[in-house]
């Protein structure tokens, strides 16, 4: 009887592990989050990222997640977390990793390593779309 129970409580408990993920990327509500707080980013961290303060639903009302420091993933930029306003419903997208695209140009990192030519790589180039290549 015991083994029973036992069996029966790790597989419930297993259930919601798998559905929690899918739960936090696809949220709709009908409520605009409130203005972003101002939030003082810290200075940079070698190795991290900053997520910025932003709102999050709890099911019944926007809630503050303070900002934070996640280590960085070579190769691959974050998305912070956002709200986008669609036929007025309100759709949360949690921050997330995206390979190959470190500066969010559109451009992958194969192409964009000095856009403008003037011989200095993008990420060390002060004015990287310069057209006069000064």
């Amino acid at each position: 009887m015991f083994k029973q129970l036992l069996l029966a409580a790790v597989v419930a408990a297993s259930f919601g592990t798998i559905s929690a993920p899918a739960l936090a990327r696809d949220i709709i509500v009908q409520v605009a989050p409130p203005p972003p707080r101002n939030e003082v980013a810290p200075k940079p961290r070698r190795g991290s990222v900053w997520v910025p303060g932003h709102w999050e639903w709890n099911g019944r009302r926007h809630v503050w997640a303070q900002g934070h420091w996640v280590r960085e993933r070579r190769g691959y930029a974050y998305s912070e977390p956002r709200w986008e306003e669609r036929n007025g419903r309100w759709h949360y997208q949690a921050g997330n990793w995206r390979r190959g695209d470190r500066d969010g140009d559109g451009i992958s990192n194969r192409n964009d390593r000095d856009k403008d030519g003037d011989g200095v790589r993008n990420s060390r180039d002060r004015n990287p779309n310069n057209p006069n290549k000064s």
